[in-house]
């Protein structure tokens, strides 16, 4: 593992050799416990790659921390960069094992409540935008701070090293010096208690980084010349791990999530396609789709005028804050979802290709059923609509109303000038909570019901027409 005179030379041996030396001092400085960000990028991946050289001159008597790498999966990921981060976890555990350096990769996802999907199809929240990016801290935040306070509860303290460089920008530049400590190359964690970070190629520019991942060959299997021409298709800036609010989004060209509308064109899923990779089309098209969701004219035919706690919020203008997306709508974007997917299996390379998960419909299925009175159980009947396949889905053991019923149900409620939703929604209530022996909840929930807005979006939206007088 040791590098050649010709390559030391090339990239400035002296400097390579200090930079060693200074993550060796570093690791063995303490007991902390080190948790190695890796996006999959030059970046991450040049950070990595010099630990694991600087580290395997130590001996087995000096490696006595482990070194956890952690590489954050959105489940929205561009299925690409999926396949080369798999791959690259994988050859890392295969290599720590085989020549007994401490390390061992690992994913972190998002629980099944915080998935994209159960959150856009499921709770209706819209796409997500710069006014509203709803994801970030459930889709990669929290998955890393779960992980982080995990080893922090074992271990008391940890080190947390990312492959971040202040000539990024300005601001990730302000950011690192804001939180270094004094006298000490690492810095405090923005947020979380008991950890510290430490970023070990902070001084390189973008042509130190390339240089050296061309010319030092990776100590875990991967062809490193492979992330060039993932950049060339992508066209992408890094997307780094993120840890905490102040790490920056992945910019406007960028890998990563195939579903972002925060940013207001795709030009890496373009480029992708542009170089050969024509299967992704079908996830382009799904993209345009949700950004399209997101003009101006379009916000009041596909979300609803009440928000997700039954109450109308209007603006300054009169006009109404739009809230999650109607139910028809959500419909619409789960059957569009499993044609995509459909496709993509039929022309892609992977047969198998998930872009939802049977947990995630499950999820989605239960949120409609409890929250938008969806008697008509309609997830199973689009996913088999779609796919042709049924699925072994979870039996309900309270009875549940059906989709006749509440056609009658509609029907009564027109009659006598009563908001059908709002019995639906007491009768589900009452339902869920049917022979349970403690039942102290059940008023709560039904005087909530009652506090909603009940009104009609024509009896909202009259009022707001009216100019003053």
């Amino acid at each position: 593992m040791t590098i050649n005179s010709t390559e030391a030379h090339t990239l400035d041996g002296e400097m390579l050799r200090s930079r060693y030396e200074e993550i060796r001092n570093v690791y063995l400085a303490d007991r902390r416990p080190w948790v190695i960000g890796y996006s999959g990028g030059k970046d991450s991946t040049t950070a990595l790659q010099m630990i694991w050289y600087a580290l395997a001159a130590l001996s087995p008597a000096e490696l006595s921390k482990p070194v956890y790498i952690i590489s954050s999966d959105t489940l929205v990921e561009t299925p690409k960069i999926v396949e080369h981060i798999d791959a690259s976890l994988s050859r890392m555990n295969e290599a720590a094992q085989r020549t007994g350096v401490p390390f061992s990769a690992h994913k972190v996802k998002p629980i099944i409540e915080d998935t994209f999907w159960v959150n856009l199809i499921g709770r209706g929240y819209p796409a997500p935008s710069k006014r509203f990016r709803w994801c970030t801290e459930r889709l990669k935040i929290d998955p890393a701070n779960r992980f982080i306070l995990d080893k922090v509860a074992d271990y008391g303290e940890v080190v947390m090293v990312l492959g971040v460089r202040r000539s990024e920008s300005a601001t990730r530049a302000q950011v690192m010096n804001l939180h270094r400590m004094k006298g000490s190359l690492l810095s405090r964690h923005s947020t979380l208690p008991n950890a510290f970070v430490y970023t070990p190629i902070e001084d390189f520019e973008v042509h130190n980084v390339w240089t050296y991942l061309l010319q030092v060959p990776s100590p875990w299997g991967n062809n490193n010349r492979d992330l060039i021409t993932l950049y060339r298709n992508a066209q992408a800036g890094e997307c780094p791990l993120v840890v905490d609010k102040t790490t920056p989004s992945c910019g406007n060209s960028r890998f990563g999530c195939w579903v972002c509308t925060v940013v207001t064109k795709d030009s890496s899923m373009e480029a992708m396609i542009d170089n050969g990779e024509e299967w992704l089309e079908p996830l382009l098209k799904f993209r345009e789709l949700l950004a399209s969701t997101q003009d101006p004219l379009v916000k009041l035919q596909v979300r609803d005028f009440k928000r997700r706690n039954g109450q109308v919020m209007l603006k300054p203008d009169g006009g109404i804050v739009p809230g999650p997306y109607k139910l028809n709508v959500r419909r619409d974007l789960l059957r569009r979802l499993l044609e995509t997917q459909r496709i993509i299996r039929r022309n892609g390379p992977n047969p198998h290709e998930q872009l939802i998960s049977k947990d995630e419909l499950e999820q989605i299925r239960r949120i409609w059923r409890s929250e938008v009175q969806d008697w008509e159980d309609s997830v199973p009947k689009i996913y088999k609509d779609v796919t042709g396949e049924e699925l072994e889905w979870i039996a309900d053991e309270q009875p549940a109303f059906s989709s006749e019923e509440r056609h009658l149900l509609d029907a009564i409620c027109s009659k006598n000038d009563v908001p059908s939703a709002m019995v639906a929604k007491l009768l589900d209530i009452e339902r869920e909570l049917h022979g349970m022996s403690r039942r102290s909840a059940v008023h709560q929930r039904l005087s909530a019901v009652f506090d909603e807005d009940w009104r009609s979006e024509a009896e909202v939206i009259k009022p707001s027409l009216r100019q003053p007088s």
